[in-house]
């Protein structure tokens, strides 16, 4: 495939996909075996938009690549959708999900005795939302569920990786101002992972 046509189609598979799409899958999909020549290529489209002043942006995100709106046309873009039913999360559970997010993983008596409050509905609402679920389970009397992150989680607050977390006391401000821009929906649990019901912890 020629070299112009090889970044139009990587830029329409980020564009197209849903979530974060990873060199691996630009791979398997163009049949490219050299990682390297694709992130040149990424670099060079993020270069261009960057340059360019587009609309849009090129990010990484979760371990992928995927396109988000240029926040210096926020503004306007509120005004387009000032009527969209937006959810956002409540300070009790973003203030849960900093607690996870930092000292995962951990049960929710854990959670409960950090915070000295129950958290049965803050945890529902967080595993509905796939900004948390179950990764395990403690090895003491009751076994009980222990909850981490998602990748959902990592794609909502535009990080890489849990490495990129900033210092706790400044998650808040990074939590409050993602409630302000982003539009939080509940996301299905898919059948096989049934388990992830916080009314079954310890």
């Amino acid at each position: 495939m020629e070299e112009n046509n090889l970044k139009s189609a990587i830029e329409a598979m980020i564009f197209a996909s849903e979530k974060p799409i990873t060199v691996d899958q630009i791979k398997k999909v163009l049949d490219i075996p050299d990682s390297q020549e694709i992130n040149r290529i990424v670099v060079e489209l993020r270069k261009e938009y960057e340059t360019q002043n587009r609309g849009i942006q090129l990010v990484e995100v979760a371990g992928g690549f995927r396109m988000i709106t240029n926040s210096t046309f926020a503004p306007f873009l509120k005004k387009l959708f000032k009527n969209r039913y937006s959810e956002k999360l409540s300070r009790p559970a973003l203030e849960s999900l900093a607690i996870i997010a930092y000292k995962q993983p951990l049960t929710k008596a854990e959670i409960e005795s950090l915070r000295n409050v129950n958290v049965d509905g803050v945890i529902k609402s967080l595993v509905d939302k796939n900004l948390i679920r179950i990764c395990g389970r403690k090895k003491i009397p009751g076994r009980p569920f222990v909850f981490g992150t998602t990748r959902e989680f990592l794609e909502h607050f535009g990080l890489k990786s849990l490495a990129e977390l900033p210092k706790m006391e400044d998650f808040q401000v990074l939590a409050e101002k993602k409630n302000n821009e982003n539009e939080i929906e509940p996301i299905n649990q898919i059948e096989a992972e049934a388990n992830n019901e916080p009314g079954e912890t310890a």
